[in-house]
């Protein structure tokens, strides 16, 4: 038997050697995406084009263009003369914000009859864009609040330090951004990597006419979908490597906790996936048809492992039916190892959710393939 699958194993490799392209796909596409949303999210959104129209002149007004010039956030444009520029340039999509500071806006400030009102327009059409600008107009606006409110109580900057609340932040200190989508990338790309390759084993071989002639040969459904599987496992799992060397050594992302582990549940994860790969694999009839399946089934889980949108903000049946989702249990790991340092005692519930679903995962697909060769 241990030859029969060797000989498959080997048959699979020889036909990876001719198609080149795919396993150099499987290898690489993945670390060359992953090395570019790691890029992209790592660095903080700056240089957001902003109109600014200063009717007042003051030095007050000055120094609030100047505050704003001070987040790093936006690249101003001071040249703009009336409110219907900035509308239009926000209608072309040309500008992410505007700002209007009204006549008499120093007079305003400091007279306590007057509230200073202050105009923001923004380009919701572009949604990240738009929640950095404002999360900075926010900030700068409620600092200078408080600056205003701190000299009418006659209280010094020296004293108000002592307002100042102890913050902690725990796991990543600089709230980067590329703690989170990076791992989630990772582990994303891990699902397609194995899916797709899973998927083309028995396709390529319906769509290139040798199917038959591999089931007459003397070989068993279950050493031919060992010898099938032997491949995907030992690619998914280099693949796996190679992205997490690049997200420790090119973006600084820790593994604080155990390395063994997370390659140990890494590894049991790709079975997992190959089942799954497996059962498309047989139903498709084309190498297309199985492509688009898992991009299919893949879209899927991305949208309830909590990468797009949190689980938490949706519908109760919808988190419910999201527990049924391995790739949800498995970032949850991912996270938890690579960010938080978890053991077993922090991971366990998904960790057996996940060996359940795998559990059943592959003996369903084991049947249903076996069932479809025989």
């Amino acid at each position: 038997m241990l030859r029969r699958i060797w000989a498959l194993t080997v048959k699979e490799f020889i036909h990876l050697r001719n198609d080149w392209w795919l396993p150099v796909f499987m290898l690489f596409g993945g670390v060359l995406e992953l090395l570019l949303v790691g890029w992209s999210t790592s660095r903080p959104i700056t240089n957001l084009p902003m109109m600014v129209l200063d009717l007042d002149h003051s030095a007050a007004s000055r120094a609030l263009i100047t505050a704003f010039e001070n987040t790093g956030t936006f690249n101003i444009d001071e040249s703009v003369q009336t409110q219907a520029e900035i509308e239009q340039q926000i209608i072309l999509g040309k500008v992410t914000a505007g700002v209007i500071i009204p006549p008499g806006y120093e007079t305003d400030l400091v007279d306590d009859q007057n509230r200073p009102e202050l105009a923001v327009i923004l380009n919701g059409a572009e949604s990240i864009p738009a929640s950095t600008a404002l999360t900075a107009v926010e900030g700068v606006v409620n600092n200078l609040g408080n600056t205003i409110v701190l000299e009418k109580l006659g209280i010094s900057a020296a004293e108000s330090a002592n307002l100042e609340p102890s913050l902690q932040v725990w796991y990543n200190p600089s709230l980067s951004e590329a703690f989170y989508t990076v791992p989630a990338e990772l582990g994303l790309m891990l699902e397609f990597t194995v899916l797709l390759f899973a998927a083309l084993a028995f396709s390529r071989e319906k769509e290139l006419g040798t199917l038959e002639q591999l089931l007459v040969m003397p070989f068993s459904s279950l050493e031919i979908i060992i010898g099938k599987a032997i491949p995907v496992i030992i690619v998914g799992f280099v693949d796996f490597v190679l992205m997490l060397l690049m997200t420790h050594f090119v973006f600084g992302i820790p593994v604080r906790g155990s390395l063994t582990l997370l390659l140990v549940l890494a590894l049991g994860y790709l079975f997992v996936e190959l089942g799954k790969g497996m059962v498309i694999s047989v139903m498709s009839r084309t190498q297309h048809q199985a492509f688009l399946l898992v991009m299919l089934v893949g879209m899927g889980d991305f949208m309830f492992t909590g990468y797009a949108a949190p689980v938490e903000s949706m519908p109760q049946v919808v988190q419910w039916f999201g527990n049924l989702i391995p790739a949800q249990h498995w970032l949850f790991i991912l996270r938890g190892i690579m960010l938080k340092g978890s053991g077993l005692g922090a991971i366990w519930p998904n960790l057996l959710a996940l060996t359940g679903l795998g559990v059943i995962i592959v003996t369903f697909s084991l049947r249903y393939v076996r069932r479809a060769l025989n």
